[in-house]
């Protein structure tokens, strides 16, 4: 569906030549819902700003639903867009217009009759959940409303592919989860392909099958995402990995009990899947001379499973304490020793 081949984007500025995206590759299947997570300045907006023709490559490929989006003009690229639509953080809205005069605006450019115009706005807004708001102007909605409204606008011409450009970041928590939901239901019901680029992982967590970090222009890990949660390669996978497993009232409470803590090893467990269901610490206590005392634990789910984080501190003999650690690995759980005074 769509597939990015050592793509590379730079930029001449006053300040001097800037490389936005280097040697970045990406296949992302039909149907798929795909992340690209990165912090300010990684490059992952200009890449998904090369998927829709609105910047274009320096070097290199991209082609989206068999269209080389990066090396067509004109009415073909109009036409390629037609199929490739985007929603953005800050709605992006006409202040002038109602709901449905908002959904309906791309039809009209389209050239779309009054009457199936009519029809297919009626389909959108009962899709997004907008009932009885469709008179509404965007000054009279919530934020969770007028991103619905940009998901509506954004289907309306029946594309294949939706881009989403840090949608949820300027929404609450609870209203965040209530898009994300939202976008998986779209992706189930239309089998649209998503690709979403954000800097929390707690999306890429809630809603992607697949995810790519990048850092610095550069695509540095990816994979499905439960096994990126699983074993993080780079610092920075891991860091975005302990936004959601570790969050700093975690981190504060470890640091904590460090202090306070003189012998034996402080460990940090990771689980996935079925590992976070297995009575793992009874086993280990029957097993071995040691005794557990759990000091801080999480269970994340992802869309194809659980992650399990868990903070132990295990006291006992040295040589046995090794081999209590040896068979927790054996269990296909990672283990961690936590450095403490």
């Amino acid at each position: 569906m769509i597939s990015i081949k050592n793509v590379k984007k730079i930029f001449s500025t006053k300040q001097g030549i800037v490389t936005a995206v280097t040697d970045a590759n990406l296949e992302i299947e039909e149907g798929e819902i795909f992340g690209v997570i990165g912090y300010s300045g990684a490059g992952k907006s200009t890449l998904i700003r090369m998927l829709n023709g609105l910047e274009i490559p320096t070097d290199g490929s991209v082609t989206v639903a068999g269209k080389q989006v990066s090396h067509i003009k004109g009415a073909d690229l109009r036409a390629a867009r037609q199929e490739i639509s985007m929603i953005f953080q800050h709605f992006n809205l006409l202040w002038s217009r109602t709901v449905r005069e908002n959904i309906a605006f791309p039809l009209e450019i389209a050239g779309i009759p009054k009457q199936k115009r009519k029809e297919r706005v009626d389909e959108l807004i009962q899709l997004v959940g907008l009932q009885g708001r469709e008179d509404s102007y965007p000054s009279q909605l919530s934020g969770g409303q007028k991103q619905r409204v940009g998901i509506a606008r954004a289907l309306a011409n029946n594309p294949k592919v939706l881009l989403c450009d840090e949608a949820t970041s300027a929404l609450d928590p609870q209203t965040t989860d209530s898009i994300l939901e939202l976008l998986v239901d779209i992706n189930k019901k239309l089998g649209l392909t998503i690709v979403l680029i954000t800097h929390e992982m707690h999306v890429i967590r809630k809603i992607c099958h697949r995810v790519a970090v990048m850092e610095d222009g550069k695509i540095v890990e990816q994979g499905p995402v439960l096994e990126v949660f699983k074993d993080p390669k780079q610092q920075i996978t891991k860091r975005f990995v302990q936004q959601v497993t570790e969050p700093e009232e975690t981190k504060e409470t470890i640091q904590h009990l460090l202090k306070q803590i003189t012998s034996g090893k402080v460990i940090q467990l990771s689980f996935v899947g079925e590992g976070t269901e297995q009575p793992l610490i009874t086993n280990l206590i029957r097993k071995y001379d040691v005794t557990v005392n759990i000091l801080q634990g999480k269970i994340s789910q992802t869309r194809d499973g659980s992650y399990g984080s868990l903070f132990i501190h295990m006291d006992g003999k040295e040589d046995v304490v090794n081999d209590a650690i040896h068979f927790i690995e054996s269990q296909q759980v990672r283990v961690e020793v936590i450095p403490h005074a």
